[in-house]
């Protein structure tokens, strides 16, 4: 997988290449979403299969057959994924597929070209695609006989204009779009997610303004060692007053497999580095520990304390709110910290939230105090 203008297409073109010359596969599928781009892209490309390798050893398109024709005797035909029942009956020992994420029909297509997959010993396929969060490039991934690679875009800068790299990095650098179409990752956007996507994009600046106050905030783990919690750690800051007030969040250095005085002194060191107003840290789990480990290694550590009486959703809920707003902000790109914060809520979920944690008491500190949630009163 990879981003645009990563050189994915050279890639499968070179793969079916080797596998032609030095496999002895005889007989290629070649997919893409269209006939046409099979044709413009795949073989007429400037990086496509007519295009690249010894001249002598180029194949020759056939046009009215869809077929491109090796001097060794191989033969690749084009195949369009809007007409899965075209691959029924053929049958191949090498494929290569070009933009799956693309493809009108991927399930069905990629379904009926693996049933076709049946000569040789040992008949394959390439998959080049931008990835996307559709269920056919999910299922795919998860198949234990399945690799995936990955390049980006700034890969291949060597080969690309020097003006579309920089407008593609003004236009969609450090959002969830970007680091899909430029990172080749594959970004999802999950139903009941608190924080979709476009929400976190929004809220992204380049730096914040003079803040007034700077927190360092801590969820600390329950446990050390490798397989332990994360420590959540946050670097947040407030601008302004009131209800116009709006929070920064300035770092995320979450760090995993500390022991307490590791992550403590971790947090000593972000507090003195960003000049910071106190440390806030949890302590619902061992929270006077917390407190001793603290004062030991700085004893002038101004540190305040919170103590968790609802569910971590109850607490982000307002938080959340807060963003739809337009109060809190990213000054800059937090990728790990944001593909939490997509996931928390939502059955995809399986770790536990320490870093978005983290964030959510930070949030709640600068912006919302002490104040309790409004309630209902029945009369």
């Amino acid at each position: 997988m990879g981003g645009r203008g990563c050189g994915k297409t050279r890639s499968g073109a070179e793969w079916i290449r080797e596998q032609v010359r030095y496999a002895g596969c005889k007989r290629i599928a070649l997919v893409a979403p269209t006939l046409q781009d099979a044709r413009e892209v795949m073989l007429e490309g400037a990086s496509g299969l007519l295009h690249i390798g010894y001249p002598t050893e180029r194949p020759e398109f056939l046009p009215s057959r869809r077929m491109v024709k090796w001097p060794n005797g191989a033969v690749g035909h084009i195949f369009s994924a809007e007409d899965p029942d075209s691959l029924r009956g053929p049958q191949f020992d090498a494929a290569w597929c070009d933009e799956f994420c693309a493809w009108a029909h991927p399930a069905d297509t990629l379904s009926n070209l693996r049933l076709a997959l049946r000569l040789g010993q040992g008949s394959r396929m390439v998959i080049t695609t931008t990835p996307r969060p559709i269920p056919a490039l999910r299922a795919l991934m998860e198949m234990p006989n399945t690799v995936v690679t990955h390049a980006k875009t700034s890969d291949n800068s060597l080969h690309l204009s020097a003006a579309f790299m920089q407008a593609v990095k003004n236009i969609y650098g450090g959002t969830a779009l970007g680091r899909q179409e430029l990172g080749g990752e594959l970004i999802e956007d999950f139903e009941g997610a608190l924080w979709p996507r476009d929400l976190i994009d929004r809220a992204r600046v380049e730096t914040a303004p003079p803040l007034s106050k700077i927190i360092i905030s801590i969820d600390p783990p329950t446990t050390s060692g490798p397989k332990s919690d994360r420590c959540g750690l946050i670097v947040a800051g407030q601008s302004g007053q009131g209800r116009e007030a709006c929070a920064y969040i300035l770092q995320d250095a979450s760090v995993q497999g500390y022991s307490p005085e590791a992550w403590a002194r971790r947090a000593i060191d972000l507090f003195y580095k960003w000049d910071a107003d106190c440390l806030l840290a949890e302590t619902n789990q061992g929270g006077e520990m917390i407190r001793a480990i603290i004062g030991q290694i700085d004893p002038d550590i101004p540190l305040r304390t919170v103590h968790a009486s609802r569910s971590k959703s109850a607490r982000a809920m307002p938080v959340a709110a807060l963003y739809e707003q337009g109060r809190v902000k990213h000054a800059g790109c937090f990728d790990a910290l944001e593909d939490e914060m997509a996931l928390f809520g939502t059955p995809a979920q399986k770790h536990s939230p320490d870093r978005t944690d983290a964030l959510v008491w930070a949030v709640h500190h600068l912006l919302l105090g002490q104040r309790s949630m409004p309630r209902i009163r029945v009369l």
